[in-house]
């Protein structure tokens, strides 16, 4: 995927087409993808199921609903609530237009009758015919109903890591993981592709060979949801056949009621799992958790292919959920409230962070700018001994200073115009403003020529750090 992105944000092209760009996509890269898409000169169309990288990224969004197609110059979250307030525009317009029908049907059936009256009845009728009816958008309200079965009894302790190392060939995943997980706790495991958190799934299902310890609890009952999951389905066997013979004793009565629940009904159960799309494979493969009372859930990537809804549906089930959680996640809003509790893979080590995903973000974003910095102004820790120097090029030093002087007034401009910017997007999100502005031509010649500045100091930016390294 990031291969993908990097093929195409290289063309800069002046419109990007993106469909589901986020999926595989770790945190750092989503992130990163966000502050390219807030300053990219280009006009971008996306489909996205990451609330937060919507809300993030956009600033008009494209309903498409019963045959029609409504445009909200807001992102996700404004768009949400402006939809709600035209569903009550409607229903209002509705039940107005049905007084004036009940009125007018009433009166014609007062003179029709009455000869005096009849060419009267008769321009109602006609009134009537040419009146458009309102309509009222009707919600897609099908969405999955998700609960977890009770967990079975488990001991105090349901994992134990210790001294845990694994290793492909030469190349070193990660060393040194210690950590116990105990009864109830939700643990999120976050960190750049390939740091080896799939990995440490798989170890902890005894589905790879490793150095140390894992250690599974006294009677801890295992409930595994893998990355590829859905593609692990027998692509020959029908929905129904796929949950029934996983299910065991009261539950295979209960199959239907279950397979219902995440919106298999009817004739869908006999469908084969080869036709169905992404999302409903994942929801299959999610279903295939309620059959059995787990008391420790192994979730790597389960949101990915399901839409918003569904992932709040997931998300909700999970809080309310007696048992405990391990999981692998790259949505940030998907995890919000979900953990307290974090363990870190990168460059080899697993640490654990006492906090949320935002606060553990914002840690990452601050550290991202402090290694940035010392890459652009790197300072010199150690005392440099005096040695008597024989040949200084006085001229390169003092073109060096003057390249890093440029260096940072060319970031503080950066700065001021990134916030300058921000202030143009932020009226134009607004519904409000957008009514007063969308006619003003001058506005967003303006707009333009800002966002031309921006894609001319960036080049100099990088340009100029060129010449420092």
């Amino acid at each position: 995927m990031r291969i993908e992105l990097a093929k195409l944000l290289l063309q800069k092209p002046d419109v990007l087409l993106l469909d589901e760009p986020t999926n595989h996509l770790d945190i750092e890269a989503i992130q990163w993808l966000e502050e390219f898409m807030t300053t990219y000169y280009g006009a971008v169309v996306l489909i996205s199921h990451d609330k937060q990288f919507l809300d993030t990224v956009t600033n008009r969004t494209i309903e498409i609903v019963s045959k029609k197609i409504y445009d909200y110059k807001a992102n996700y979250s404004k768009y949400l609530m402006l939809r709600k307030e035209r569903k009550e525009q409607q229903e209002n317009a509705q039940k107005n237009q049905q007084k004036i029908i009940d009125h007018t049907e009433a009166l014609i059936d007062k003179y029709r009758a009455k000869a005096n009256k009849a060419s009267f009845a008769q321009s109602l009728i006609k009134k009537l015919d040419r009146m458009e009816l309102v309509e009222v958008d009707e919600d897609d309200t099908s969405v999955m109903h998700m609960r977890f079965p009770k967990p079975a009894l488990s001991g105090k302790i349901v994992l134990t890591v210790e001294n845990a190392a694994k290793t492909y060939g030469d190349k070193l995943i990660f060393k040194d993981a210690n950590f116990i997980i105990t009864k109830g706790e939700k643990i999120a495991l976050v960190g750049r592709n390939g740091e080896g958190k799939s990995t440490m799934i798989k170890m902890i299902n005894g589905l790879t060979k490793f150095d140390g310890t894992v250690q599974i609890g006294h009677n801890v009952l295992k409930g595994v949801f893998e990355q590829d999951q859905e593609e692990k389905l027998d692509q020959n066997k029908t929905v129904f056949e796929t949950i029934d013979e996983l299910a065991v004793g009261d539950v295979r009565r209960q199959v239907r009621n279950i397979l219902g629940s995440f919106l298999f009904r009817g004739e869908d159960i006999d469908k084969k799992v080869r036709v169905l799309s992404g999302g409903e494979r994942g929801r299959l493969a999610l279903c295939k958790l309620l059959l059995e009372p787990y008391n420790l859930l192994l979730l790597d990537e389960p949101t990915n292919h399901l839409d918003i809804r569904s992932k709040e549906i997931l998300k909700k089930a999970l809080m309310e959920y007696e048992g405990t959680i391990i999981i692998v996640s790259h949505d940030r809003d998907f995890l919000d409230g979900l953990s307290n509790r974090l363990f870190e893979f990168r460059e080899g080590q697993v640490k654990e962070h006492l906090c949320d995903i935002k606060e553990f973000m914002e840690k990452r974003k601050l550290e991202r700018l402090m290694e940035l910095k010392s890459v652009v102004q790197p300072v010199v820790e150690k005392p440099v001994e005096k040695v008597r120097v024989v040949d200084v090029d006085l001229e390169k030093e003092k073109q060096l200073k003057l390249v890093k002087s440029k260096i940072t007034k060319c970031e503080e401009k950066i700065s001021t115009l990134e916030e300058d910017i921000k202030k143009l997007d932020d009226l134009l999100a607004n519904p409000e403003t957008y009514k007063e502005i969308a006619n003003d031509k001058s506005f967003f010649e303006n707009y333009d020529r800002l966002k031309a500045r921006m894609v001319e100091l960036m080049k100099e930016w990088e340009e100029l750090n060129d010449k420092v390294g």
